[in-house]
């Protein structure tokens, strides 16, 4: 739900973009601080919103929300890392909701917690892997094939700047956040010549529950001193470019 009357006042005014309206969503992650804002903000734009995750009281929570202020929403839990699950989650949504042409792959997670890589387990490293790479592989390989039919669609993953540049992350999580980036470059070249457009964002350090968790406040102050604003992002701020939207379907698509 919104935290505040302010944060309900905000996506009561988020930008409109008419040629949204009627597409459907998935948002893998959906139930987390900043998937449950793009759910938010996606439907504030008239687009029929399926918000994935783990936690199904989570997801209960961002569709009742979604539909408190007249969107539409489905919640379907679903383990990212299964690529079964993932099928019956997309079986499912367009079931219910039509094709998907809008996919935010924004699963991740894992059991990894800064320190040295020598002390770093195999099950820690594999659980970063699978959580956020592993999960984005395979939701691509699940929704791809129908936008490529279709001849569009659009996907956004998500990495991280502990990616592109040492921030005191997990090293297994940093790891896995620097492949995304290159699957997302691989595969949006792949399918670019589909009208189907695959990019990738890579925030700084969001004040998401586990940041919180896991970061002491020392390291919070670091890193925001880093910052031009000199201040870690907070998840209400979330807004999605507008020019990763969808773009308009081709003539002759069945879109």
């Amino acid at each position: 739900m919104f935290s505040t009357p302010e944060e309900r006042e905000r996506y009561s005014q988020a930008p409109t973009y008419p040629d949204l309206a009627g597409k459907v969503a998935v948002v893998t992650g959906g139930s987390g601080r900043i998937g449950a804002a793009t759910c938010r903000l996606l439907a504030a734009n008239g687009v029929k919103v399926a918000v994935s995750g783990r936690d199904e009281a989570k997801i209960g929570a961002v569709v009742d929300t979604i539909r408190s202020t007249g969107g539409e929403a489905l919640g379907v839990a679903a383990d990212c890392t299964d690529h079964a699950a993932v099928e019956r989650m997309r079986e499912q949504t367009e079931v219910e909701l039509g094709p998907v042409g809008i996919v935010a792959a924004f699963a991740g997670g894992g059991r990894a917690r800064p320190g040295p890589l020598a002390q770093t387990s195999e099950q820690e490293w594999h659980s970063a892997v699978d959580a956020n790479l592993t999960a984005t592989f395979l939701t691509l390989k699940s929704f791809l094939p129908d936008m490529i039919e279709r001849g569009g669609g659009s996907i956004v993953t998500m990495a991280s700047s502990a990616a592109r540049f040492s921030t005191g992350a997990p090293v297994p999580y940093a790891a896995a956040k620097a492949g995304v980036i290159v699957l997302t470059s691989q595969v949006a070249n792949e399918v670019g010549s589909h009208n189907v457009r695959v990019n990738c964002l890579a925030p700084h350090t969001v004040l998401v529950e586990r940041t919180r968790r896991f970061m002491p406040k020392a390291h919070q102050r670091q890193i925001a001193a880093g910052i031009p604003l000199r201040r870690l992002g907070p998840p209400r701020t979330w807004r999605w470019p507008p020019s990763f939207w969808p773009p308009r379907a081709p003539l002759g698509s069945r879109e």
